[in-house]
């Protein structure tokens, strides 16, 4: 038996309509999809090595002796480092990354500008607007220097991957999946006609994700 996660996107949570609609789509398969709160009471402390841990603690408690990991954006940039870790690697099946947050700090925190950072660096934390709770909330600048540690050219997984990423996606630029997939040939990679939200195309996703683990 396979067990089934997903990790949700970055200040977002279980409740968020990608993650409920693959709920849904997995049930009307008669099977479960286990959706890990990765903000765990706490956003001010999130770290990517936090979220990492949360699903080696779900992988390492599961029965079933396989597991396929599904991550959105930042829960996808985790999953591909979940699979680098010695402790559950043998037992990730496969993982489907949708609109993965590669190249995360290089794309995201241009946006924020240098005085923001410079304040947020001072100052210990910074309001972010999340998308679960509809508010802005504190993050702890740790988050960023966890994130600084992490050296995407160490993701060396062979491990089947499926990405998903829209062409339109103005948070995290498709090419940070093309470039990822071009030097991986374990991972396949598809373009959608979407954005980053991945909501326009929601059930040609799940076709995808249905065939390409056979769920069918």
């Amino acid at each position: 038996m396979t067990a089934y996660c997903y990790l949700h996107g970055f200040a977002s949570s279980p409740a968020s309509r990608k993650a409920q609609h693959l709920l849904g789509a997995f049930q009307g398969q008669g099977r479960a999809l286990t959706i890990l709160d990765l903000n765990q009471g706490d956003f001010a402390h999130l770290t990517l090595s936090r979220q990492i841990q949360q699903g080696m603690n779900w992988i390492e408690s599961q029965p079933d002796p396989e597991v396929v990991v599904i991550g959105s954006s930042f829960g996808g940039l985790t999953a591909a480092w979940l699979a680098e870790q010695p402790e559950v690697q043998e037992r990730i099946q496969k993982l489907v990354l949708l609109a993965p947050a590669f190249q995360f700090l290089a794309q995201w925190l241009p946006r924020l500008g240098d005085e923001a950072l410079t304040r947020w660096q001072a100052e210990g934390e910074f309001p972010i607007f999340h998308y679960g709770q509809g508010r802005m909330v504190p993050l702890r600048y740790g988050f960023i220097t966890d994130a600084q540690t992490y050296d995407e050219s160490q993701l060396r997984a062979e491990i089947p991957t499926l990405i998903l990423h829209g062409r339109q996606d103005e948070v995290i630029d498709i090419q940070a999946s093309r470039d990822y997939a071009a030097l991986r040939p374990w991972v396949a990679l598809v373009a959608l006609e979407d954005d980053h939200s991945l909501l326009a195309t929601q059930d040609q996703i799940w076709q995808v994700i249905q065939t390409w683990l056979r769920l069918g």
